[in-house]
């Protein structure tokens, strides 16, 4: 038996039930956005004055963003490290693992942007900026999550593979590492009592002993004169 046409409307129909197929498929294989995102203008390993901007989507109905909050990925320090340009009256302050921020709270649904420049980026495929952003109500979104495909990912950046002729950069002066402290400067002082009882350093008797062997020698000569008064009154 011939098989009949489709009809435009049947033909239609397929084409609209085939592009809702292929947007759920996509949408099941594409990894969730991070909801704080990150981008440079030179997004290359070894990179030097790298412009780093960042955009802290506000993800609260209730309450504005005050304070994002950035731990560093391996191969750059704080040091390396100055802020550019951000919310007006927000300031930029260092941490022992990254930067923070803050100011004013932001409009509720405003989200934040700076950026800072980055002394040299490290030589690696990626870098993954783990970020806090804070709330005025003190809510905290936690963007710090590794895995592509985590609910919270951190705002990574892909980077291209270093030039033929880069190099890394010697560390920032504020990052090398000093002397090792001296025995002299890491030794704690000894008691004014482990002073007076211990020996000196050129192995002397202390302070302590001479003021025993006086008191004992005072003692003496008093028991010779009180013996020498007492026979001569007996010889009297």
């Amino acid at each position: 038996m011939p098989r009949m046409p489709l009809s435009r409307m049947s033909l239609s129909r397929l084409s609209v039930a085939a592009a809702g197929a292929a947007t759920a498929v996509l949408l099941t294989a594409v990894p969730a956005a991070a909801h704080t995102e990150v981008e440079a203008d030179k997004a290359q390993a070894l990179a030097e004055n790298v412009t780093v901007s960042f955009h802290a989507e506000a993800e609260s109905d209730t309450s504005g963003i005050k304070e994002v909050r950035v731990v560093l990925p391996e191969g750059i320090t704080p040091a390396d490290v100055r802020y550019g340009k951000g919310p007006e009256g927000w300031k930029f302050s260092a941490t022992d693992d990254g930067w923070t921020v803050r100011g004013a709270e932001l409009r509720t649904g405003e989200s934040a942007e700076y950026s800072v420049v980055v002394r040299q980026l490290p030589d690696a495929e990626e870098v993954a900026f783990k970020t806090l952003q804070t709330y005025g109500d003190g809510h905290v979104d936690r963007w710090i999550e590794l895995e592509e495909n985590g609910e919270n990912p951190a705002p990574t950046l892909k980077l291209k593979a270093a030039a033929p002729d880069a190099k890394p950069l010697s560390p920032s002066p504020s990052t090398a590492e000093s002397p090792t402290p001296t025995a002299v400067e890491t030794s704690p002082a000894p008691s004014p009592q482990a002073a007076d009882t211990g020996k000196d350093d050129e192995g002397g008797l202390s302070a302590g002993a001479w003021t025993g062997i006086g008191a004992g020698f005072l003692v003496a000569v008093a028991a010779v004169v009180f013996a020498v008064r007492r026979r001569g009154g007996a010889e009297g």
